[in-house]
């Protein structure tokens, strides 16, 4: 693929009939948030939804925005990061909306991170039983992933997610401009879900990424381009063909099984979301080798791309009783099995269950290879 054949301002469409929605990718979109929702039907009241960090950053411009098509704004703010993804502070979000007495035809919309989105997006689906919700991601790993596709919800102190629903948005506004404010490790963790895409659905974007990801660190304007269209549209592909994750959207989930164990046992803290999804990936990768799916030469290339991205990817110093335990909170677990996502060969995975004593077997020969 070539990033100078796609255009910089374009739109990818999620198709799932009368919940499709676009996905607006476009340079300077925060100024145009208000019009856009205009053209949605949004009427009154709208609830826009932040974290402290973006409300400095970028809340203004599309208040200001908003005002000019002559919506009421509300400005929500929640804490930055993991600690807002809980029952506590939706339920805070949720008094807000009571207080102020939205409408069923009042806005929600979700300007910052993934957990921003997905506090923003449950929130919207459980008042009133359902209110219409925006996403306007400010973050790599929320404009090429957790945006797109309806999954929104919580945190427990247990496991990552296990509370929420699946509740699309009416659109997603996506700003490229936001991410030059990031920090480096921001935008190195979310290049972790564009490898993702690549392992599971795209060999040549993988190639792409390996003779591109200077250009893409570096936020070069048409890597940048070629990155987050070719992302939304994988994404976009998966969840029109399986909504409510059944076994074909289940494969965005690679990297996941284990990346959530480890964010649990870090409980949320030591490492970010994309980190721990990079970890997570060469490790499921490593099983995979384990289990006869897939040759050595796929691990060395994950593991090569997640370097040359600047992505840890050496399992952090936890036993192996307590990573098992934390994986059977995962959401893949059937009956108690654990399901993981493993690579076949690059562009192709296969979902299938690993048992307590292959991964104890695994585990061991990893650890004896990094002592």
């Amino acid at each position: 693929m070539s990033a100078t054949t796609i255009p910089f301002s374009t739109q990818v469409t999620v198709s799932l009939g009368e919940r499709g929605y676009p996905i607006v990718i476009q340079p300077g979109l925060l100024g145009e948030v208000g019009a856009r929702l205009k053209g949605l039907g949004a009427k009154g009241k709208v609830g826009l939804v932040t974290d402290r960090t973006v409300a400095r950053l970028y809340a203004p411009e599309v208040m200001a925005a908003l005002r000019r098509a002559g919506y009421r704004v509300h400005l929500i703010t929640v804490p930055s990061g993991e600690r807002a993804k809980t029952l506590a502070w939706m339920g805070k979000v949720l008094d807000i909306l009571v207080k102020e007495r939205f409408e069923r035809s009042s806005f929600l919309v979700a300007l910052g991170g993934g957990v921003v989105g997905d506090l923003t997006g449950f929130a919207a689906s459980v008042y009133l039983r359902g209110v219409p919700f925006v996403q306007v991601p400010t973050t790599v790993i929320a404009q090429v992933d957790s945006s797109v596709g309806g999954k929104t919800g919580v945190n427990h102190r247990l496991g990552k997610n296990l509370i929420g629903a699946f509740y699309q948005p009416r659109a997603v506004l996506i700003d490229p401009v936001t991410l030059q404010t990031l920090p480096v490790r921001e935008i190195t963790a979310g290049l972790a879900e564009v490898i993702k895409y690549g392992v599971i659905a795209d060999p040549d974007f993988f190639q792409y990424l390996e003779q591109h990801i200077s250009a893409v660190l570096k936020l070069d304007r048409e890597a940048t381009a070629a990155v987050i269209r070719r992302s939304c549209e994988i994404k976009a592909a998966v969840v029109g063909a399986d909504e409510r994750e059944g076994d074909r959207r289940r494969i965005l989930n690679y990297g996941h099984t284990i990346g959530h164990a480890l964010e649990a046992l870090g409980a949320y803290r030591s490492l970010i979301h994309g980190e721990a999804v990079a970890i997570g990936m060469v490790a499921e990768a490593s099983l995979a080798v384990h289990l006869g799916y897939c040759q050595p030469d796929v691990v060395q290339r994950i593991r090569t791309l997640a370097q040359a991205a600047g992505l840890p990817y050496r399992l952090p110093r936890v036993s192996m009783e307590k990573m098992w335990t934390a994986m059977q909170h995962d959401k893949k677990v059937v009956q108690g099995t654990v399901y993981g996502v493993w690579p076949v060969r690059i562009g192709e995975v296969r979902i299938a269950p690993v048992q307590r004593d292959e991964f104890r077997q695994w585990f061991a020969r990893v650890r004896k290879e990094h002592a």
